[in-house]
């Protein structure tokens, strides 16, 4: 499946840290901010979701919710959280569905060795639950102001 702009979203149901099911009809009439990262706890995600986070109050007032997705377990994404203060849920997609659904299941190559990785993309789907941007390759600092940006153009 490939994922395009003003397309509908893939839909999806996946775990938080609490064992609470999210999916598309769950924050329908919201923007949904779904950002898919590598590995909770590394720099750039690290960076990447405390942005999130100090700019979590500007998501809210603008009806923006922030679900942040990797592979890891509901147990290591309580622990990010908590190290973090993070105000918002992380999926846990173990089984990469999700991922594969997006088209951010990747190869990817690190000193010379190919290995299988989410690759840092964000969707921001729209309150009516289509792809309103996908950004790709995302460079964690400052990602989230950009965001916020889009939303306030498009709302």
């Amino acid at each position: 499946m490939t994922v395009k702009e003003h397309s509908p979203a893939p839909p999806f149901s996946l775990p938080d840290q609490n064992g609470d099911l999210h999916s598309i009809d769950v924050h329908k009439g919201k923007w949904i901010v779904l950002y898919f990262y590598p590995k909770d706890d590394t720099p750039g995600c690290t960076i990447e979701a405390c942005g999130f986070r100090d700019n979590f109050a500007a998501f809210t007032k603008k009806n923006a919710v922030i679900l942040g997705v990797s592979g890891d377990t509901e147990a290591k994404h309580t622990k990010f959280i908590e190290k973090f203060s993070l105000p918002f849920s992380l999926l846990a997609d173990t089984e990469k569905k999700t991922a594969e659904d997006y088209g951010v299941w990747k190869e990817k190559s690190m000193y010379g060795k190919k290995y299988m990785g989410i690759e840092r993309t964000t969707f921001l789907i729209d309150p009516n639950g289509n792809i309103a941007k996908i950004y790709e390759k995302v460079k964690p600092q400052g990602h989230e102001s950009e965001i916020l940006s889009d939303i306030e153009s498009m709302s």
